[in-house]
C-alpha cells in the first residue's frame, strides 16, 4: 500500500487552491490534509499537531493577505524543521527568489508551471533532490554573466574536488540516489557530501547552496 505525502498548502486564490486539490485527489501517493488562505491559520493548525500529524510538503504562497508566506517562512521553518517547503508564487523577481530561498524554501516554484512539474516537484524533494522552476535557473545564471557576483572562489575553495563535483549534479537537478548511481558511490557517502557543502557555505538547503554556488562562480554559468 502507498504512503501518501502528505501536503498542506496555503493559497488565498480559491481557482488556484481548486486546481491543485483536484489534482492531488487523482494523485495516489498525494493526499492534501489541509488548506487555507491564512498564513497565521496555518501557523495555529500546524503548531497544534502532533509529530506523526505533521505534513511532509508545505506550499506556500509567497503573496498572501495579512502575514504574506515570505514572512511566514522562517516561522514555518523555526515549527518544523524537517517539512520541505515549496515556495509557490507567481514572482519571477530575482530578489524574492534569493529571499525565498535564504529564508528556508527547499525550492521555490512558479505559479506559471504546469501542475504536473509541481508533482514532480514535490516528488524531487522529498527524494532531498533540489529542483529549480527552469525559469528561476535562467534568472540566477543571468545573474552571474551579469557579473553580479561576489569575489569569486572564496567560497568555492572550501570545497573538495567530490563536492564541487556533487554541487554540479545538485545543480542539475539530480536527487542523492542517482548522484550516487553516477558516482557509484552510495547514499550515504552522498548525503555526507551534501551535508559538509551546506556547512562550508553556510547555506540551508539545496537550492541556496545552488544559488549561491551559481553566484559566487564555484559553478560556471551555464551556456543558453
Amino acid at each position: 500500500m502507498i504512503t501518501p505525502i502528505h501536503i498542506l498548502l496555503i493559497e488565498d486564490n480559491p481557482e488556484f487552491a481548486r486546481a491543485v486539490e483536484l489534482v492531488f485527489k487523482r494523485t495516489p501517493d498525494m493526499e492534501l490534509v489541509y488548506t487555507t488562505g491564512s498564513a497565521e491559520r496555518a501557523l495555529t493548525w500546524l503548531n497544534s499537531r502532533q509529530e506523526d500529524e505533521c505534513p511532509d510538503v508545505i506550499l506556500p504562497d509567497l503573496t498572501l493577505l495579512g502575514m504574506s508566506g515570505m514572512e511566514a517562512l522562517p516561522k514555518l521553518r523555526d515549527l518544523r524543521s524537517d517539512i520541505k517547503i515549496i515556495a509557490l508564487t507567481q514572482s519571477n523577481q530575482e530578489a524574492d527568489v534569493v529571499k525565498a530561498i535564504s529564508l528556508g524554501a527547499n525550492v521555490y516554484l512558479l505559479k506559471g508551471s504546469d501542475l504536473h512539474d509541481i508533482k514532480a516537484g514535490i516528488r524531487t524533494v522529498m527524494d532531498n533532490g533540489a529542483p529549480l522552476d527552469h525559469r528561476v535557473a535562467q534568472y540566477i545564471i543571468k545573474m552571474v554573466q551579469k557579473g553580479d557576483t561576489p569575489s569569486a572562489n572564496n567560497a568555492g575553495s572550501l570545497l573538495t574536488e567530490r563536492e564541487t563535483e556533487i554541487l554540479n549534479k545538485l545543480a542539475q537537478g539530480m536527487v542523492k540516489k542517482q548522484i550516487a548511481d553516477d558516482l557509484n558511490i552510495s547514499t550515504h557517502t552522498v548525503s555526507n557530501h551534501v551535508r559538509h557543502i551546506y556547512e562550508k557555505l553556510k547555506v540551508p538547503n539545496g537550492p541556496a547552496a545552488v544559488n549561491k554556488a551559481f553566484r559566487t562562480g564555484i559553478l560556471p554559468p551555464k551556456k543558453s
